[in-house]
């Protein structure tokens, strides 16, 4: 049985993101889920995480790391405008 915890997730865009983002979309067989986790139409969890998440929710700056992570949680596509201007206090 497939769970989340077997799943896979690209650490930043690569060739391989696109594909994987374009199978997972719907209308396709796939579905988003919270905080940029994709399901492919073969049931396959999939979370392609750019570079710029991975920075701020790993900055020393906790306070602004929390405010990033926090705007993260709301999204199922990720969008770093949204998730930059959360850490900039903005």
């Amino acid at each position: 049985m497939w769970s989340i915890r077997q799943s896979f997730r690209p650490r930043r865009q690569s060739p391989l993101a696109r594909p994987v983002v374009w199978a997972a979309r719907p209308g396709r067989g796939g579905e988003e889920s919270p905080c940029g986790w994709l399901k492919d139409r073969f049931g396959l969890s999939w979370q392609v995480t750019p570079r710029q998440l991975i920075e701020m929710t790993t900055s020393p700056d906790r306070a602004a790391a929390g405010r990033a992570l926090q705007a993260m949680m709301g999204m199922k596509k990720i969008n770093i405008a949204a998730m930059r201007a959360a850490f900039e206090g903005r």
